[in-house]
C-alpha cells in the first residue's frame, strides 16, 4: 500500500516539476521579458543598443536571473526533491507538497540570493563598459580570465566536495528532516548551498557567451546535469575543467 502511494506522490511532484521547468525554459526563449532597443545603423542594419539601467530594469534583470537559475537547477535537483517527497510522506504526511514545498523554497532561496550577486556583478560590468548590448564580455581578458578560473574551480577540492554532497544529499536531507516545522527549509537551503559551491563559478560563464544566449545556457545546464546525475560526474567535472583553462589560454593568448 505504502508503495503504491509514494509512486502515486513521485508521479505527482515530478508533473510539477516538469510543467515548472518547461515555463522556465519557454520564459527564457521567449526573450526573458526583456525587449532589446535597437539602433537604425543605416542601409537595413540595426544595432542593439546598450541597457539604460532603471530600477525597473533592474528588477527585470532579477527576475530573469531568478527564472534561469530556476530552468538550469531545477532538472538536476529532481532526485533531491523526490527524495524529500518520499521522506514526507514516510515522516506520517498526508500529501507530497507541505513539507515539499518548504524543502523546494529553501533550495532556490539560495539561488535567489544568487541572482542578487548576479545582477549587482551584471550592473557593475555593464557599468565599466565590459559587457556589450546582449550581455557578453567585450573584453579578452575577461573572458579568458573567467574561463580559466572555473577551469581551475573544476579542479579544486571545494568543487568536489560540493558536488560529492549534491550528489548523495540523502544524509543532509535527513539530518535537517523534521514533521513541520523549519526543518524541511533548512535541509532545501542546505542542498542549495552545496549546489551552489558545486556551480557558482561555471555559472559565471554565462558572461562569456552572453547571459541570455540559450545555447550557452543550454550547455552550462547540461554540464551541470551531467556532473550531478551520472556516475561519471566527478569526471566530468575534472575534464571540463581542462578544457576551460585550455579554452581560456587561447583566448588570452589570441
Amino acid at each position: 500500500m505504502l508503495s503504491a502511494v509514494l509512486r502515486h506522490d513521485r508521479m505527482l511532484v515530478l508533473a510539477c516539476l516538469v510543467t515548472v521547468i518547461l515555463l522556465a525554459w519557454a520564459y527564457l526563449l521567449l526573450g526573458g521579458g526583456i525587449g532589446m532597443e535597437q539602433m537604425d545603423m543605416g542601409g537595413g542594419q540595426m544595432m542593439p543598443m546598450p541597457p539604460v539601467w532603471t530600477p525597473i530594469y533592474a528588477l527585470l534583470m532579477l527576475v530573469m536571473w531568478v527564472i534561469m537559475m530556476m530552468a538550469m537547477m531545477l532538472p538536476s535537483a529532481a532526485p533531491a526533491i523526490l527524495l524529500a517527497a518520499a521522506l514526507m510522506r514516510q515522516s506520517g504526511g498526508n500529501a507530497p507538497f507541505g513539507s515539499t514545498g518548504l524543502f523546494v523554497f529553501g533550495y532556490l532561496a539560495v539561488w535567489f540570493g544568487f541572482s542578487l550577486v548576479a545582477v549587482a556583478s551584471q550592473w557593475g560590468l555593464d557599468r565599466i563598459g565590459l559587457l556589450s548590448a546582449d550581455m557578453a564580455s567585450l573584453n579578452a581578458i575577461l573572458s579568458g580570465m573567467l574561463l580559466i578560473v572555473a577551469g581551475l574551480y573544476q579542479l579544486s577540492p571545494w568543487k568536489q566536495a560540493c558536488l560529492a554532497q549534491c550528489r548523495s544529499p540523502f544524509h543532509l536531507i535527513t539530518k535537517y528532516w523534521r514533521r513541520g516545522g523549519m526543518g524541511p527549509m533548512l535541509a532545501g537551503m542546505g542542498h542549495g548551498l552545496f549546489c551552489l559551491g558545486c556551480c557558482w563559478m561555471i555559472m559565471a560563464l554565462l558572461f562569456v557567451a552572453g547571459v541570455m544566449n540559450i545555447m550557452w545556457i543550454s550547455a552550462i545546464a547540461l554540464l551541470v546535469a551531467l556532473e550531478k546525475l551520472l556516475p561519471a560526474g566527478p569526471r566530468v567535472s575534472q575534464v571540463t575543467g581542462i578544457l576551460l583553462m585550455v579554452w581560456g589560454a587561447m583566448v588570452l593568448v589570441r
